[in-house]
This record gives structure tokens, C-alpha cells and sequence, in this order.
């Protein structure tokens, strides 16, 4: 993610700290910049900032900051499903935690800029014995989109609509091509 979003490491700061597991020992973190123009010594900055918001948590061994050239940051986000595009000096993307499991399986994506410390409690225990995330959330993902404008997702009126349209129209097809016709009485 690139250091833009600081309301969004902020965020992220602030399930840290109100979860209960240990970072470092039960989790890590790790913050990417897909920024080749920024620097290691704004990553340093940046984690010298939320080592501050984080109280009591070891920030140092647990909470890792990356830069790298264009062309890693493009590797490791592809391989992640990461998507995002440059517009002017912004980047636009969804607000995205990738859970990785100790072996580097994704197991969840958790999308926007708020969930619960149980729902981030959770995703790391799920991810620690390499379980992936529940199926409910692929349908949300597919019901929801985000839109960059207003900056959150919304639902996706069109796409369900056009799903439900052509079940109808499948089910009506196949009634139709699978009901024997009826013999007319004489």
C-alpha cells in the first residue's frame, strides 16, 4: 500500500492495538509501497509514526515497511491480486489487508477501512492453520464494487440484477426444453 493511505495504516494501527494477539509472535505486518518514487528513509519515517500509535505492541520486530522499483512492486502485487492505477500524483485502489497463511497462501482479503479486532482476530487464526476465508465473502465481493469517487463500496444494483435475469431466463429455458408436451384430448 502505498504511504498516501496514512488514515489507512492509522486504521490499521488502531486494530493492532485493540487486539489481543501478539504482534510479532502471533501475526506480522507488512506495508508495501507501490510508490517507486518513495524512498527507505520515508519508510523509516512512516514507521517511526505508527510505532507511536501503537502502544505496547513490538512494532519493531512485527511491523515491516517495504519500497522497492517498479518492477517488484508489480510482482508482488499481481501475485497478490492487488490492483491499483496511477491518476496524476494518486493512486486509486481499494482499501485491502491480505492474510497470508505461514506457507504464503492468501487466505482472506478484508476489504475497506473498517472491521471489527474480532474479525482481524479471526483472519489470523484462520490464516495460521491455512484455512481460507468463507465463501460469504467471495459473494460479497461479487455483490459489492468500490467506487473511487465516493470512496467505499456500494452495491452493485447491475450486476445482481443481470445475475438474477439470466438464472430466470436459464430455469424458463430449461422448463421449456425439458417439460414433455401434453397429448390434446380429442
Amino acid at each position: 500500500m502505498s504511504w498516501h493511505l496514512q488514515s489507512f495504516n492509522g486504521w490499521i494501527s488502531e486494530v493492532i492495538e485493540k487486539s489481543d494477539l501478539e504482534l510479532s509472535k502471533d501475526y506480522q505486518v507488512i506495508t508495501i509501497s507501490f510508490d517507486p518514487n518513495e524512498s527507505i528513509d520515508l519508510a523509516i519515517k512512516k514507521k517511526n509514526n505508527y510505532k507511536s500509535l501503537v502502544k505496547g505492541k513490538n512494532t519493531e520486530e512485527g511491523w515491516k515497511f517495504f519500497t522497492a522499483d517498479s518492477i517488484n512492486i508489480a510482482k508482488a502485487t499481481q501475485s497478490m491480486g492487488f490492483r491499483y492505477k496511477k491518476t496524476g500524483n494518486d493512486y486509486t485502489h481499494a482499501a485491502t489487508v491480505i492474510v497470508l497463511s505461514p506457507e504464503g497462501k492468501i487466505t482472506r482479503y478484508l476489504n475497506g477501512t473498517y472491521f471489527l479486532p474480532f474479525e482481524f482476530k479471526l483472519a489470523m487464526l484462520e490464516a495460521s492453520k491455512g484455512q481460507a476465508g468463507p465463501t460469504i465473502n467471495k459473494i460479497l465481493q461479487y455483490c459489492y464494487s468500490y467506487d473511487p469517487v465516493g470512496q467505499a463500496y456500494v452495491l452493485n444494483i447491475t450486476k445482481i440484477t443481470g445475475t438474477i435475469i439470466l438464472v430466470m431466463g436459464l430455469i424458463i429455458f430449461l422448463l421449456l426444453v425439458i417439460k414433455k408436451p401434453r397429448k390434446k384430448k380429442v
